[in-house]
């Protein structure tokens, strides 16, 4: 059994890159080494410790820029709100405030975004910019701006370079840019020369002031697809300590098939974990039963319908974008009809209720491995199909000509595997 689980284990996890990891190696080995040893106890003990980190991790990002450059607009588009939503960072309004402005995420509060005057704007000389703006509380600091970078702004980045702590130049309004470029010149307008001329001007104003030449990212912040977010995104996730990427990840638009399939494996993984945790707590008599009751299903695929942009006031927001009600996008969703599907069981599955009923009080290795099964089937289940739809609402004329009530049909192993809680 214990040789199945770390064979199990290794593989499961070396399938992913480091910035899809939501494990450090430290922590994967330690629990190899726990399964290994046929230590169950510090295993479990191992993955529970690690899931709350995962869980109750907080992330605070630091924003600053000067007025105009767009940094409320960036803030909003972190955190997916639109800049008239209630909530939303204030745009198009000139910066009066010389203290830090806090942003938590609508959907995590364990991430807050925060709004830090540009350096320029304040009274106090740069030195001090970071002891008032409380420098140690932030995971990293993005610079934005909207032209070039001022030599005031690469004077910080410099700064907090010297307290090794990771820092981003992000360029804004490129789409105004390029557009404006295209306009001007249409004839021997060429994207990609517009793109490398900025980023190479931006590049040549940080060099001269740091030691390094850290990557610009060239972005739009009403096409978050479009551009250097997403290498943005996958550089941040790259470089964050493993036990926040996931919440990261989490707080991310799912506004393109690659941000939707990474958000599924960094679930994948989470899952597995709970599922290996639930398989462990079975081992122990009574320790299943115990588990069997904590499982809330309707909640754990609320949540997921969360993450994936599903939720309430996204499908309101979605709606108004395709012009239909939110009933009609409602009846496309298959997370939605999870729940309406025959729950009559079958004997193959009154037998394995039985036996899994026996067996979570007994304990042991059969337990262990009904408890892992249910617990994985029945949440990968959930995020497949979460993600299918959120997958499907990328093209609005291929979600609206599917046939509603037909979009259970390809997941009978699910439900095959997964039984009734």
């Amino acid at each position: 059994m214990a040789q199945l689980l770390v064979f199990s284990f290794e593989n499961f996890f070396k399938n992913f890159k480091k910035e899809s990891k939501i494990l450090s190696e430290e922590t994967i080995t330690l629990i190899e080494s726990h399964l290994e040893d046929k230590n169950l106890q510090g295993a479990l003990s191992e993955i529970s410790h690690a899931l709350s980190n995962i869980d109750k991790a907080p992330l605070n990002i630091a924003v600053t820029g000067e007025t105009g450059t767009g940094k409320s607009s960036f803030i909003n588009a972190l955190r997916g709100v639109r800049d008239e939503e209630e909530g939303a960072a204030p745009t198009g309004v000139v910066e009066t405030t010389m203290k830090r402005t806090p942003y938590p995420h609508p959907k995590l509060p364990n991430v807050t975004i925060w709004d830090l005057p540009g350096i320029g704007s304040t009274t106090f000389p740069p030195q001090n910019y970071l002891t008032e703006m409380k420098f140690g509380e932030y995971d990293f600091f993005i610079i934005i701006s909207a032209t070039r970078f001022k030599e005031i702004d690469a004077h910080l980045a410099k700064t907090i370079e010297k307290m090794n702590t990771k820092f981003y130049f992000v360029r804004t309004k490129i789409d105004q840019d390029v557009s404006n470029e295209q306009r001007s010149k249409p004839r021997s307008f060429n994207r990609d020369s517009v793109l490398k001329k900025i980023r190479d001007d931006c590049s040549g104003h940080l060099q001269k002031a740091l030691s390094s030449q850290p990557p610009v990212f060239l972005v739009s912040n009403f096409d978050v697809s479009d551009f250097d977010f997403p290498k943005l995104e996958t550089t941040l996730l790259r470089e964050l300590p493993s036990h926040k990427r996931h919440l990261f990840m989490m707080s991310l638009h799912s506004v393109t098939e690659t941000a939707i399939a990474r958000k599924r494996d960094f679930l994948r993984q989470k899952i597995w974990l709970e599922a290996l945790k639930a398989g462990l707590w079975a081992t122990i008599p009574l320790g299943g039963l115990v588990r069997n009751k904590m499982q809330k299903l309707e909640e754990t695929l609320t949540l997921y319908r969360s993450y994936f942009g599903l939720d309430e006031a996204s499908l309101e927001n979605i709606a108004k974008d395709f012009n239909v009600s939110v009933n009609e996008i409602k009846a496309h969703l298959r997370s939605l009809q999870l729940f309406t599907k025959n729950n009559d069981m079958s004997f193959k599955e009154k037998l394995l209720k039985y036996i899994e009923y026996i067996s979570c009080v007994t304990g042991g290795p059969l337990a262990s491995g009904l408890y892992f099964r249910k617990t994985y089937y029945w949440q990968s289940l959930f995020i497949d199909t979460v993600a299918s739809d959120a997958k499907s609402l990328l093209n609005k004329e291929e979600f609206l000509s599917e046939k509603p009530g037909s979009c259970l049909s390809d997941l009978p192993e699910y439900w095959e595997t997964g039984m009734e809680l």
